[in-house]
């Protein structure tokens, strides 16, 4: 079977007023639905079926195909994107992701403005993530279609690719982001992602036998 464009995890105006439901049909309905599409054509070329979008990710690194890579990475993180993001959501966070948060040199504000600066300064289009390896909080950016690399296991993504927010923001991009992290930001999804992290752990494994 093809890949499918996943549906949103809520109503296309639900994150409004802060990201329109145009920018999210546009968004959503086009551009990822595009990388989907395209990713399940160079499969049919290839004579190969993916499991998953992460599946497709991993097949193109051991191929070297570029092409593919783009496409499948791409499409990944749009689905990211849309879960890192929950109607009135941003603000401090609880949980597991807030105390680690919280234990870091200048806590949950220092974090929040170092995703903005991040996500405002990075050149071009690409993301702007928070990871967590080795048990520490990180923000970080990547370019084009590239996610972060191992051991960071990505928990938030700010998409920073225009077609993001030109829409409803221009080219104001640091408003788009301040909206983002002061509003949108999907708290309980950074937890759950966590949460699967230190679950997956060797020593976690190893506490539970």
């Amino acid at each position: 079977m093809p890949i499918e464009l996943t549906p949103l995890p809520y109503a296309r105006d639900a994150l409004e007023p802060h990201i329109s439901a145009a920018t999210v049909d546009l968004h959503h309905g086009r551009h990822e639905a595009g990388y989907v599409e395209r990713v399940n054509a160079i499969a049919k070329d290839l004579g190969v079926t993916f499991k998953s979008l992460e599946d497709a990710v991993a097949d193109a690194r051991e191929r070297k195909h570029t092409p593919l890579f783009n496409m499948a990475a791409q499409a990944w993180n749009h689905w990211f994107y849309w879960q890192s993001m929950r109607p009135h959501g941003g603000g401090r966070p609880g949980g597991a992701i807030g105390a680690l948060i919280d234990r870091q040199p200048g806590g949950y504000d220092r974090l929040a403005a170092d995703l903005r600066a991040a996500a405002t300064a990075h050149f071009g289009s690409g993301w702007a993530w928070l990871v967590v390896a080795d048990g520490r909080p990180a923000v970080t950016t990547t370019g084009n279609a590239e996610l972060p690399p191992a051991p960071n296991v990505p928990l938030l993504v700010i998409d920073v690719w225009e077609h993001a927010y030109y829409l409803d923001y221009r080219n104001q991009r640091a408003a788009y982001v301040a909206a983002v992290v002061d509003h949108l930001l999907n708290w309980d999804w950074a937890n759950a992602r966590l949460a699967a992290a230190t679950a997956a752990t060797p020593a976690a494994r190893s506490a539970r036998a």
